[in-house]
């Protein structure tokens, strides 16, 4: 296949998976869900488990609005895309600690802000654990969908390049 073509397929791939976790999310999913679930199997995790990991982390943690669920959740994939099984390893783990920074500055930069109550224009946690109801009306007033888009991309742009040619796993 020649450049041109594989560039097409790795765009089409791309757009791709952005829209699913941008589906995802219209579809019921928490922030954290939508983009976490989205690349969890390029690391060997099913749908089933990328859930239960990161159902908590939906609306800044558990609705206490703090850092933004997307943003966990790409924290979450750059610890898995650069590993860090030996806790003795500090370049490893700092290896993972910078990659998760620049993920989450680029993150920051195009949205002012890491924490889900300053994206939101929420002041303060909110008092319930209780999920908003998933309607028209809240995906309406809410701009997490364009959060969820902006950690796709940035996953796909930064964290699932490889050294040679920047392509992504899946290409």
């Amino acid at each position: 296949m020649d450049d041109n073509k594989r560039e097409a397929v790795r765009m089409v791939l791309k757009e791709s998976r952005q829209e699913r976790a941008v589906e995802a999310f219209l579809g019921g999913c928490n922030c954290a869900q939508a983009v976490f679930s989205t690349y969890a199997d390029l690391f060997g995790i099913d749908r089933q488990m990328a859930m239960n990991l990161t159902n908590s982390m939906g609306g800044g943690i558990s609705r206490l609005r703090e850092v933004c669920g997307t943003v966990s959740a790409m924290a979450l994939l750059a610890g898995l895309a650069e590993g860090d099984v030996d806790p003795g390893d500090l370049k490893a783990r700092e290896r993972v600690y910078q990659r998760t920074r620049d993920l989450t500055a680029k993150f920051e930069v195009e949205n002012g802000s890491l924490v889900c109550r300053e994206l939101l224009g929420i002041l303060g946690r909110d008092r319930s654990a209780r999920p908003s109801e998933r309607t028209p009306e809240y995906y309406k007033k809410r701009p997490c969908a364009k959060f969820v888009a902006c950690a796709a991309r940035i996953i796909e742009e930064e964290l699932l390049q490889t050294e040679k040619g920047g392509e992504s796993p899946e290409t």
